[in-house]
């Protein structure tokens, strides 16, 4: 197949076929060409009144020597060649592994495992999807928190209820194979080439079922309910067994080798590691609050008369600013068409996350705006120094919100001017259960207020809507990435414990679905190869 590289596309010529399109390219008959296929798709809006498709193309031709010679001087026209991932083979061992931990992470680390013949014992503290979503439900409809199946814990992981975005900074030839592994378990073929993939929460939460049952036909287990409890090590330090309590009970698996992928919510985990002296460092992370704007607002302002075109869809945004303080604000997670939706997962703490469904039909778009906070600017050497500045401003955003995990809210006009707010102008906030008119100032340190104050109307001036009084702040968006790291060798194991693989968000070495997938499997096989 030949490879058409950044061919730029008017809007107005979107309907045409990928054959004539490529046939212009080629100088060649469109009758010449038998399959095309897009490799990537995207959108450039920078002028709005000449909006682009901007694609990549792999096209099968007749002749295709003939047709790559007449093309050999044109820098954009070279020889397609696909990616193929390996399935690592194990020649020697077969005692089960266990992957702690259903998300993203662990579900690719299980699912290799089980491909490799391996058979992994999977343990998750949350319930299957079916059962998380109505205890999802139940917490947004009547405030009553389940602290082991919710937003954070469960079949999937946190970001089955989110937009499901796949984008990532990270470039690895294993993302491919991600997301074909997503597209045979029944997510759209769009994520395959589009240069912002993204799922949705409706579509995920059947993609994660199949990935599961395919892993159970392999001879993998995964066992709900089942929470993390510990470990025990032989006398040269190398792993021995895992315990875990389910039902009440616990029970004892004997194992050499665990993939630990928890995810960064199960604080108890970290709790646990640090009292088994495993080795722990601080990371950087970041707080901050979700926004709220109208979504038909933001099409207009990024695609001007081309809004609601529907080869463009709903519009979305990422932005950074350097601020005068010495602090940085940018957004995160950006969720077109979605709902700001509450995200507890411990008692007494208020946390707020962004979801998306695969059509991003909703009424308004949010975003997490977040500080950064470095480990230089908390106090003492704990490591675990991060994870309870979390804690305390979750506590009090639920103290804020009301004690019945009702978020605190503000219009924009009004934070900026330092006054709460007292009515909800044209943008309804998407959150439930509910919400109360509270500044920020209230819940967030003051370093934090600062630099949204100064970073909101910076990031106005990049998309001018974006401080729009009325738009709507509601916190705390505390759970974006891990502000603790377990230390990893070279070898993907734990420094302190031999047979002990700390994996994706959890563990500090990821952030989102496809790069916490990555490490799944890069972590899957390190362990296959130390029995090969």
């Amino acid at each position: 197949m030949i490879k058409l590289s950044n061919l730029s596309v008017p809007l107005r010529d979107a309907e045409k076929s990928l054959k004539e399109i490529s046939a212009k390219k080629l100088r060649i008959k469109p009758g010449d060409i038998t399959e095309v296929r897009i490799l990537r798709k995207s959108i450039d809006a920078r002028k709005k009144q000449d909006i682009r498709l901007v694609m990549t193309l792999a096209v099968s031709v007749k002749n295709e020597t003939a047709v790559l010679k007449k093309c050999a001087k044109q820098l954009n026209i070279s020889v397609y060649e696909p990616y193929c991932y390996t399935i690592p083979t194990v020649t020697s061992g077969r005692e089960r592994p266990v992957v702690v931990g259903f998300g993203p992470a662990g579900m690719f680390a299980g699912f290799l495992l089980a491909k490799a013949g391996l058979r992994p014992v999977i343990l998750e503290r949350g319930a299957c999807v079916t059962d998380r979503q109505k205890a999802v439900e139940s917490f947004r409809s009547t405030g009553k928190l389940d602290t082991e199946s919710n937003v954070q814990f469960g079949e999937g992981g946190a970001g089955t209820f989110s937009d499901g975005k796949l984008t990532t900074g990270i470039s690895d030839p294993r993302i491919q194979y991600v997301l074909e592994t997503f597209v045979e378990h029944g997510a759209p073929e769009d994520i395959l080439y589009a240069a912002k993939p993204h799922i949705g929460t409706d579509c995920l939460v059947n993609v994660v079922q199949n990935i599961r049952r395919s892993i159970q036909d392999m001879g993998g287990e995964v066992r709900f309910h089942a929470k993390f409890c510990g470990y025990e090590t032989d006398t040269e330090g190398k792993l021995a067994n895992v315990s875990y309590q389910q039902n009440g009970v616990m029970h004892t698996i004997s194992t050499r080798n665990c993939i630990l992928a928890t995810g960064h919510s199960a604080r108890d985990v970290f709790r646990m590691l640090q009292k088994e002296n495993v080795t722990l460092t601080r990371k950087n992370f970041a707080m901050g609050v979700r926004i709220e704007h109208l979504q038909a607002d933001l099409n207009r302002c990024m695609y001007g008369e081309y809004a609601g075109h529907p080869a463009l869809g709903a519009a979305d945004y990422k932005m950074a600013v350097h601020l005068p303080n010495g602090h940085s604000m940018y957004t995160f997670c950006m969720c077109p068409g979605g709902e700001v939706i509450a995200s507890s997962s411990e008692a007494e703490r208020l946390v707020v996350n962004g979801m998306s469904y695969r059509s991003r039909n909703g009424a308004n778009a949010n975003s997490a705006i977040l500080v950064g906070v470095s480990p230089e600017m908390l106090d003492g050497t704990d490591p675990l120094a991060g994870m309870l500045l979390q804690e305390e401003l979750e506590h009090k955003a639920f103290l804020a919100g009301g004690r019945n995990y009702t978020a605190p809210v503000c219009l924009v006009g009004d934070f900026l001017e330092k006054r709460a707010s007292a009515a909800f102008g044209k943008i309804k906030p998407t959150y439930r259960p509910g919400t109360k008119f509270v500044l920020p100032d209230t819940y967030l340190p003051a370093f934090m207020t600062e630099t949204l104050r100064l970073g909101i109307p910076a990031m106005g001036r990049k998309l001018s809507l974006f401080h729009d009084p009325e738009a709507i702040l509601t916190g705390v968006e505390s759970r974006s990435s891990s502000p603790v790291r377990i230390v990893r060798n070279e070898q993907y194991q734990s420094v302190s414990v031999a047979g002990l693989y700390p994996c994706g968000e959890g563990a500090g070495y990821a952030g989102g679905i496809t790069s916490a997938a990555v490490d799944g499997l890069r972590c899957a096989e390190a362990l296959i190869a130390t029995l090969s």
